[in-house]
């Protein structure tokens, strides 16, 4: 055939060939979707956002902290970091998404080529697009109030992926197999629990020797002290921190991918 020659009807493939989407491009749609659906729920956005802030300005403006804790603001900043990526990667990952299964969004996504992983890694990846926002304000916001963070950036943003992940999966494992007003009730208690006993606003050393014992391998507690140790101390490898994160994650995560029912 000549160049430039008309190409016979009769030899073009025209049927149809339905098939999914390469793995990759689904994860970029699904997390654009999961984006778009949180920015839709103003008022969840708006409450993680403000508390994180109204609690940094309150309990340093009452300096409420025992002396040893050394300035309010050093203490707190960091604790605060790991608050709002517990509210945005545990809690609202978690009451959002059972709502979505109880009202059948998930039972047509499973009924479609996504595959489980996808889903999961989707929510993770915009829980995190809503925490760099966060992180932002309160750096501003620390900054404003005279904070000076040390220590090197690297360790920060490793805690901070670590810590959303480990987060991330518990809100998974709780939405994905709990009944929607089942996980609205336990979230923002498990929510209360972690704040009480994750070192945020207040230390460690100030609960009961069980308790603080306890406190110790919870993720908040690990993320807060890792967050503290690097940002207020200067330390270098937070590797005790970092290793309980990396567990809470591992495990949180292999749960929910294993346990997680779309309906």
């Amino acid at each position: 055939m000549t160049a430039g020659a008309a190409v016979p009807l009769a030899a073009l493939d025209l049927r149809p060939a339905p098939g999914a989407a390469p793995p990759g491009r689904m994860l970029l749609a699904q997390t654009a979707t999961e984006i778009r659906l949180t920015l839709r729920r103003g008022e969840s956005v708006l409450l993680t956002l403000i508390i994180p802030l109204a609690l940094l300005f309150f309990f340093d403006g009452v300096g409420a902290l025992p002396a040893d804790a050394g300035r309010p603001i050093d203490f707190l900043v960091p604790g605060l970091l790991a608050l709002a990526i517990m509210s945005t990667a545990f809690t609202g990952q978690a009451i959002a998404t059972g709502f979505e299964r109880s009202y059948g969004v998930l039972k047509l996504l499973g009924a479609s080529p996504l595959p489980r992983w996808v889903l999961l890694a989707g929510k993770t990846l915009a829980v995190l697009a809503v925490e760099v926002l966060q992180v932002l304000l309160l750096l501003i916001a620390g900054g404003l109030l005279g904070w000076h963070p040390h220590g090197s950036f690297g360790w920060v943003v490793l805690l901070l992926v670590l810590g959303t992940v480990a987060f991330s999966g518990l809100g998974l494992l709780m939405a994905g197999t709990l009944r929607a007003e089942a996980t609205l009730a336990a979230a923002n208690g498990v929510y209360l629990v972690l704040l009480m006993l994750g070192g945020i606003v207040f230390p460690l050393s100030n609960l009961p020797g069980w308790a603080e014992a306890i406190a110790k391998v919870l993720p908040t507690a690990a993320l807060a002290g890792g967050l503290r140790s690097v940002l207020r101390d200067g330390s270098g490898v937070p590797a005790a921190d970092l290793g309980i994160l990396a567990a809470w994650a591992v495990v949180s995560l292999t749960l929910a991918a294993r346990t997680f029912r779309w309906e």
